[in-house]
């Protein structure tokens, strides 16, 4: 292990953790996993989960006894998640594994340490911290793939992933963020396994997948998925990553975000009716699949602010960016609110237009023609206005 020690970082000061390792006792809890790995990469850390010897029950008993709220979230897993003053923090009894059938796993609990670690994915996972020393525990060779900013798996990356098949995304998810040298034994067994993915839910795939599309090196790590046939159980109509690469230079040049679904969307053939059943494939929520629906559509050659109205300016901005449309129409609206049409339809009706249909139909003509020029405001509304009221008054007096 080397004498390494976990650098000192602002998560490390978070209110109550100090006490809560307190409570769980010297020895018998270590940070583990994420948050050891970021604090070594120097990256900001979110979540923060910790390991311990003690059984959940007592975990459990410990924390409700010195005042700290504790809520059994997994108990059967062995994990207390403790509520503390910023931030909830997972607290996790040491496990191995009884037995796995590729989705789910049945646990023992244990008191030692490396069997803990054993079952975890990746070496890159598989760290610990002590919450006091700081002395960091390596029992896989994790903190010399983080320096080779390498992914690999913990022991045989074939019976790794039998025991549970979301690992071929997660390898990937993993290498699309950390990862600069492809581990070939994992990448070989990802590829030797792919048709497992089709055993997973479709929601776990999604969700793995929409969070591997945000990573910074996701365009690679994409086409590498396509060479190696991962797609072609569960998402077939991905086959090339060009769109992608494309999309992804388009955001960085125009400053916008990345976004999982507009990039998802650069993946597929712009077929609306394939969005759809993709869509409904991954049990996307309903937002999410109108969005993807929504980026298949062309651009056509209406003005960016007219698009970004009808649309509002996110999915205005996924059709943009997917388009040949120059990057200043992106940029008109960023941050931009579309204004509310300020004619009403009682001011029409105060003009003579009789309540009803006329009047909705009236504000869609007069709505369409102050969208087209551009939302001008008075005297230019006036005439607009104006223009409505004597064709509706020509129609209705030749009616």
């Amino acid at each position: 292990m080397g004498g390494l020690i976990l650098p000192d970082a602002a998560w490390r000061s978070r209110s109550g953790l100090d006490r809560l390792c307190a409570v769980l006792g010297p020895g018998a809890a270590r940070f583990v996993g994420g948050a050891v790995r970021d604090t070594l990469l120097g990256i900001d850390v979110a979540d923060i989960d910790i390991a311990t010897v003690l059984p959940p029950e007592d975990v459990l008993d410990l924390l409700r006894a010195s005042g700290i709220k504790a809520v059994p979230t997994g108990l059967a897993h062995g994990t207390i998640t403790a509520v503390l003053a910023e931030s909830p923090v997972e607290v996790t009894t040491l496990r191995r594994d009884v037995a796995t059938d590729g989705r789910h796993a049945t646990v023992a609990f244990t008191r030692a340490w490396e069997e803990d670690a054993a079952r975890r994915d990746f070496t890159i996972n598989a760290l610990y911290a002590d919450p006091i020393t700081g002395e960091v525990f390596d029992y896989f060779g994790g903190v010399e793939d983080l320096a080779a900013r390498r992914v690999r798996f913990i022991g045989d990356p074939l019976q790794r992933i039998a025991e549970d098949h979301l690992r071929i995304l997660r390898f990937f998810r993993f290498h699309a963020r950390f990862g600069e040298t492809v581990d070939a034994a994992g990448l070989a067994a990802c590829g030797a396994r792919a048709n497992d993915l089709m055993a997973l839910s479709r929601e776990r795939i999604a969700a793995e997948l929409l969070k591997l599309l945000l990573a910074d090196n996701a365009v690679p790590t994409v086409a590498l998925m396509i060479e190696q046939g991962i797609f072609r159980p569960v998402l077939p109509e991905i086959v090339e990553a060009d769109r992608l690469a494309r999309l992804a230079t388009r955001e960085a040049d125009s400053g916008t975000a990345p976004n999982p679904i507009r990039r998802l969307a650069a993946l597929l053939p712009a077929d609306a009716t394939i969005a759809e059943d993709v869509g409904a494939r991954l049990r996307l929520s309903k937002l999410d699949r109108r969005r993807l629906f929504s980026a298949t559509q062309p651009a056509g050659d209406v003005p960016a602010r007219a698009i970004g109205y009808t649309l509002g300016p996110d999915l205005a901005t996924d059709r943009l960016l997917l388009s040949d449309r120059p990057l200043a129409d992106v940029e008109s609206i960023a941050g931009w609110q579309p204004p509310r049409l300020p004619v009403s339809g009682g001011a029409l009706v105060e003009r003579g237009v009789r309540k009803g249909p006329e009047v909705a139909r009236l504000l869609r003509a007069i709505e369409a023609e102050w969208v087209r020029e551009g939302f001008p405001e008075q005297p230019r509304l006036d005439e607009i206005v104006e223009s409505a009221l004597d064709q509706w008054r020509r129609f209705s007096s030749n009616a």
